[in-house]
């Protein structure tokens, strides 16, 4: 759907985007994560035709950006982080003036128009002026103009910007009702949005393309071997079997807040897997396990690891 190969682009001798190359393949969300100044943004704008690159290639669902603006640019419904609104205007009017601009058809105009109110919930709100609008309404009108006429690709930078907790969980509801029949692009500073909605991670900083995989993919490549917490009905003195357990790299015992019992923290050498007979040794020993767990890494530690960030916080 999205093929980027070799982007740049510089603004005199600053370098927004560094040889960025990715595909985004039809039917997926794709998060964009970085710090501030990252090139997140840059980089969606220039997907869109809305600036141009300083080389490389941009091909949207076969249109090359540059050298067929016009095709390529109907394939996409973009959001920028500051919705551009006239506020003077209607929430009707907008839409209906937005409906121009893209070109929809005019017998099919007002279902297209009244489809992405509906599914905004813009809808009781449709003849007021956008001025006198909250800014949840506001980034809820923005994201109707996104939509309208539901094109290939959708590119939300910051959608849920300004909303309440009610309101993102609806949009990010219709994120995923969108994926079904579009590519999604959505940038967010809220990380537990991009683990919950995203199928596919791109990780930018300083302008390169630092990470991409799926979120499960990123936290099990930075976790490395795998590591369980457990919880059991036992002194800390009847767990020393555990030491002598088969794959098992390091053992921490320490006494549980609930009284006769211990928590344990264990890691597998490398390629091992101990559970079963943690299991059988467990049995064997009269040893209850009242809770087991994987400690697996946030996407917040995979961001700071990846990013560099974590190394300039210490």
């Amino acid at each position: 759907m999205i093929e980027i190969q070799h982007l740049v682009k510089k603004y005199g001798n600053n370098t927004a985007v560094n040889d960025l190359s990715m595909v985004l393949k039809a039917g997926k969300v794709y998060g964009f994560l970085g710090p501030n100044g990252a090139g997140k943004s840059t980089t969606m704008n220039m997907i869109t035709g809305y600036i141009g690159a300083t080389s490389g290639e941009i091909i949207i669902n076969g249109h090359d950006i540059r050298k067929e603006p016009a095709a390529a640019k109907k394939c996409i419904g973009y959001l920028p982080e500051v919705p551009p609104l006239y506020m003077d205007m209607t929430v009707e009017e907008y839409l209906k003036f937005a409906a121009e601009l893209k070109q929809l058809n005019k017998h099919t105009r007002y279902a297209d128009m009244k489809q992405a109110m509906e599914l905004t919930k813009i809808t009781d709100v449709k003849n007021r002026m956008i001025r006198n609008l909250s800014k949840g309404y506001r980034q809820r009108v923005g994201l109707a103009q996104a939509i309208l006429g539901f094109p290939e690709i959708i590119i939300l930078d910051e959608p849920t910007a300004g909303l309440d907790p009610k309101q993102i969980i609806e949009i990010r509801d219709l994120i995923k009702s969108l994926s079904q029949k579009h590519t999604v692009i959505l940038s967010s500073h809220i990380l537990s949005e991009i683990s919950e909605v995203c199928d596919y991670v791109f990780i930018i900083s300083k302008g390169r393309l630092a990470a991409d995989d799926t979120v499960e993919n990123l936290k099990q490549k930075l976790s490395g071997d795998a590591v369980f917490e457990l919880i059991l009905k036992a002194s800390e003195e009847e767990v020393s079997f555990l030491q002598d357990l088969k794959g098992v790299a390091s053992c921490h015992v320490t006494a549980g807040r609930q009284e006769g019992t211990v928590n344990v923290k264990m890691a597998a050498k490398s390629g091992e897997d101990f559970r079963e007979d943690l299991f059988y040794a467990c049995v064997q020993n009269d040893t209850p396990i009242l809770q087991m767990q994987p400690v697996s890494h946030s996407l917040e530690e995979v961001f700071l690891e990846v990013t560099g960030e974590k190394e300039e916080q210490k």
